[in-house]
């Protein structure tokens, strides 16, 4: 059995995704483009908002020590 080729592309704008699309179908490889994100948009908007929030000195730093305390 074959084994099948697998390519990742990460086109940062909408003009490399229609070249990326117009050099497969040129070429006539199939392609599929996926719809779904790995992660819940809730939870990165979750994550986000803590980095920022740790940026503007809203967040605090524990040693493994602290942390273990806390968890106890």
């Amino acid at each position: 059995m074959k084994t099948q080729n697998i390519l990742i592309a990460h086109p940062s704008n909408d003009k490399e995704m229609n070249t990326i699309k117009a050099f497969f179908e040129a070429l006539k490889i199939k392609f599929e483009v996926a719809k779904d994100t790995p992660y819940n948009s809730d939870f990165v908007a979750k994550i986000e908002k803590g980095r920022e929030d740790y940026r503007n000195g809203k967040g605090i730093t524990l040693s493994m020590d602290e942390l273990n305390e806390l968890c106890k």
